[in-house]
């Protein structure tokens, strides 16, 4: 099979390695049963000091916006609160959202519903953020996120080693998972919900997917495109890294394409959009 052919694309797992033209061009045949999957902060945003303050890429919500009309589904999984995600989505109810590794999610424009066994550790997320803004070095950020809480060192990477210490220590106490990334330690409820698991959920029906991401924990869903295309001869996933100084290297290694950064990505998309559209 010609990897642009895409009568045969429709019905046929294509080989690899493949071009982005390429994998566009499969990917059209298969529009109608396909879902973009985008992390948010390193792949939408860039990455700041403040994660607060941190708004997406004109670009790529401009081609975001423009693929929900032609793709069965675009969805964002993130860590961030899906409260955080809908004051930036809000203009495009089309979009679904999975915020803090898919303890929340929103379709579209509905309400916000939590993993049931995450809730009972609300208490416990809220006593923790109040511990770490006491005990914490100064230059730490602590992000209260409800149901999880992450200690950001970006803005003084010199704390790093304590940070992380105290962030490990506590989450053997509590009996919390540790998520490290960029710049940052985050403990969660011991609770069975990872980007891959939303990944394998919500492409399970689908016939196509791609995941865009930039950090450690978007492996795992890098992992699930994979083992649904070991499980579906008819599956086609694409793996695509957004390079960075901080995860970049072992992210791009275990991705399909790479890109350099959210910027690039938003030229990307525009032209996959002209594809898609043609």
């Amino acid at each position: 099979m010609r990897p642009n052919d895409a009568g045969n694309a429709a019905n046929q797992r294509p080989s690899r390695p493949l071009t982005p033209d390429q994998a566009w061009q499969i990917t059209t045949a298969r529009a109608a049963e396909c879902v973009l999957f985008f992390d948010f902060d390193g792949v939408v945003a860039p990455v700041g000091d403040d994660p607060n303050a941190v708004q997406p890429v004109p670009e790529v919500m401009s081609a975001i916006a423009g693929l929900t009309e032609v793709v069965r589904r675009v969805a964002v999984v993130s860590a961030r609160p899906v409260d955080f995600l809908r004051e930036r989505f809000g203009h495009l109810p089309e979009v679904d959202l999975y915020g803090l590794y898919g303890l929340e999610h929103s379709r579209g424009a509905g309400e916000t519903v939590t993993e049931p066994a995450a809730l009972p550790w609300v208490p416990a997320m809220a006593e923790l953020a109040e511990r770490a803004r006491e005990e914490l070095p100064e230059g730490a950020l602590v992000e209260y996120k409800r149901l999880s809480v992450a200690l950001h060192y970006r803005t003084n990477p010199q704390v790093a080693g304590e940070v992380e210490a105290w962030g490990r220590a506590e989450a053997e106490r509590l009996g919390l998972k540790v998520q490290t990334g960029r710049m940052v330690i985050e403990l969660k409820p011991p609770v069975d919900r990872d980007k891959g698991i939303v990944i394998g959920e919500v492409a399970r029906t689908a016939g196509c997917a791609w995941y865009f991401g930039d950090d450690v924990s978007d492996i795992k869903a890098f992992d699930a495109l994979r083992a649904l295309e070991a499980s579906d001869p008819h599956f086609f996933g694409i793996c695509v890294a957004v390079a960075n100084p901080e995860t970049g290297q072992e992210v791009a290694r275990a991705a399909d394409l790479t890109l350099d950064s959210p910027q690039a990505l938003g030229k990307f998309l525009a032209e996959a959009l002209q594809t898609l559209r043609s």
